[in-house]
Formats: structure tokens, sequence, C-alpha cells
């Protein structure tokens, strides 16, 4: 067929129409895409204290804990908030925190000495339900497990004493806490211990595999290590590929997802908290034992706590950002330079909260 001029000019027109409205699409999908990534929205700053304990019953029940004997509460989302100093532990740094209800709360001070307190009247008042002496006495963490809601299981670890770790159970609820004693309580490596950093280095697993390991255990330092710390086996189970060496490096913390027998280790340096490499470790379970690997895209930088929301979504939190995942841990991206130490969902809901220096608390819009 004969081409005409007026045909080839009609050609050339249509083909940068074509041109201009592909570009117009791809930018305005780009900027969707944008739009659909989370946003941080700050609830709370100002105040003279560091919050590592957060801890979210559900989309309204909010409790934080932090240095300087400092409690927060709030009923409705974090709209409002109601701050107490704990009478008595005025100096004392709470790096963790477990709510149970809008009134129902424990709290962990980490030394000088080591103690945890419970309230159940909202904070008004506290029973001290723990208390440790112990020289070198420094508590780092604590996670619950709720068999009932009335006498939910617990646990609380601590820097090692005489080479070895420290560990407490309760099984009712935290009212009372019984110590290991010395002859079952692992030996830590040189220069192995925890960090307090978001109150997440251990944790339940919830697996209902009996084969596998009930309480996991994450350690830092020189030596970095997943370790499972059940009263039946006690073990190294592997050690992590990711940053150690120094006193800095190492992980600092773990989720675990209970039904795809997965978990989620994040840490690095956080002396050095901008290096984006050796900071997260991918950690599937199965009958011939245990699989770790490493991100394709890591988390850039330092990260002190990382959650799961579903099976592949995941956020992570640091001094020098926020990542979030949505296959699983393989890929990062990050979505905030925002400094935060720890980020918890709702166990009841699906809102999601962070909390770090200078009395700041965040909620994580999702689009």
């Amino acid at each position: 067929m004969q081409v005409t001029h007026d045909s080839r000019k009609y050609n050339h027109h249509y083909m940068r129409y074509l041109k201009l409205v592909s570009v117009i699409c791809f930018s305005f999908f780009q900027f969707r895409s944008g739009a659909q990534q989370p946003t941080v929205k700050v609830l709370e700053s100002g105040k003279r204290v560091s919050i590592r304990g957060l801890s979210v019953v559900n989309n309204d029940i909010i409790w934080v804990s932090g240095s300087n004997g400092a409690v927060g509460r709030s009923t409705d989302g974090g709209v409002t908030w109601g701050w107490i100093t704990v009478t008595g532990y005025e100096k004392k740094d709470f790096r963790d925190i477990e709510a149970f209800d809008e009134n129902t709360a424990i709290i962990m001070g980490v030394s000088e000495p080591a103690v945890i307190l419970k309230t159940k009247d909202g904070g008004k008042s506290w029973k001290k339900v723990f208390e440790d002496n112990t020289k070198g006495m420094f508590l780092d963490a604590m996670d619950f497990r709720e068999e009932s809601k009335a006498m939910p299981l617990g646990i609380v670890v601590g820097d090692p004493i005489n080479n070895k770790l420290f560990y407490a159970f309760t099984i009712d609820g935290g009212d009372t806490w019984k110590k290991n004693d010395d002859t079952t309580q692992q030996a830590l490596a040189t220069g192995e211990a925890m960090f307090a950093s978001s109150g997440t280095n251990v944790v339940f697993t919830h697996f209902t595999d009996e084969t596998l390991p009930p309480v996991l255990l994450v350690t830092g330092g020189k030596r970095s290590n997943l370790r499972d710390i059940s009263s039946s086996k006690k073990r190294i189970l592997d050690s992590l590929p990711m940053m150690q060496g120094l006193e800095s490096t190492g992980a600092n913390s773990i989720a675990v997802h209970a039904f795809e027998k997965k978990a989620v280790i994040v840490g690095g340096n956080f002396s050095k908290d901008s290096i984006g490499s050796e900071n997260c470790v991918l950690v599937s379970f199965g009958k011939k034992g245990i699989k770790m690997t490493t991100p394709k895209i890591s988390p850039h930088g330092y990260r002190s706590c990382v959650i799961y929301l579903t099976k592949d979504n995941l956020v992570t939190c640091g001094t020098s950002g926020i990542d979030i995942s949505k296959d699983g841990g393989r890929k990062w991206k990050l979505i905030s330079k925002e400094s935060f130490h720890v980020c918890r969902k709702a166990k009841n809901g699906d809102a999601v909260f962070l909390a770090g220096g200078n009395g700041r608390i965040a909620r994580l819009v999702m689009p």
C-alpha cells in the first residue's frame, strides 16, 4: 500500500502522542508507588527521656518506659498521653515494658539494683516483684507468652554473671520470679553478651512442633550467636553471619513468625550506625535443622528492633532510620532517616508504633 505524506505526518504525531501518554502514565504510577509507602507520624516528643520499652496491647492502649523513671500510657491510640515518674525510682532506666491491658503492666529496671515492678491500677502504684543486687547484674529484655490471660509465662534475661547467662522465669504473670540455678545456665564466650536496646533479643517462639526451641535468644558483642535457652535443651544453635568482634557489634533483636517457622534478626554496630551491611540475618527452621541467609538488600544501617506485620511484611528501626521489607526480609527499603529505638505492632490489632530518644513516640501510618 502506498503511504502518502499526510499519513506519514499523522503516524508521526500519533507516535509522539503515545510517547507522551506513556511518560505521563509512568510518572503517575511512580508517584502512586511512592505514595503507597508507610509514613511516620510523630505523636509525642520533647521529653527528657530515652524510650526503649514499648508495648502495644491493641490499637488504643500503648505503654512506654524509659530513663529517669518514666512511664507513659495512652488509651486513645496515642492522641493523648499520661506520664508518671515511678516513686522511689526517679533515676532508674526502665528499658523494657510488657502491658496486658490498660491497667496491668510490668517494667524492667536494668541495674543498681536490677528490679522488676508491676502495676495493676494503670501506674498509680507499683509493686516490686523482683530484685537482684548481684555485682554486674544488668537486665536486658523480657518476653511473655500468654498461655492464659490470667497466668502468662514470662522470661527475663541479663548480661552474663561469672561468664554464664542470667535468666529468670515467671509462671504467674510476673507476680513472682525464679532464677535458674548456676548449674543449668549456659556459659557464654568471652565478650559475648546482650544489648538492652529494645527489649527484643529474647522471644517465645510459639512453635507448635515440640522439636523446635520454645525460647530463642540472640547475643552480641565480640561474639554473636543464636541460642536455645529452653529448660530441656541449652545450646548454641549457630553463630550469626553478621557484624561482630567489637563490644558495640552483633545482634540486637529477633522476631519470629511461628506459623512460617522463620525468624529475622537485626543488629550491626551501634557506634557506627550508618553501616548498611552485615546487620540482618534470615532464619528458617526445619526438620533437618536451621538455615541462615543474608538479605539481597540489607537494612540501611544499624537496627535495634525488628517486627513482623505479616509473613512477608516487616519493619525494622534504629538510630539511623526505618526500613521496611515486603518479601520476608530479602530486600529492605529505607522509608525514613528518623531515629527510633523500638517498634511494636499491636498484639490485638494492626497499629504500629515506634519510640526513641527525647521522648519521641510515633505511629507508622500504613497506606
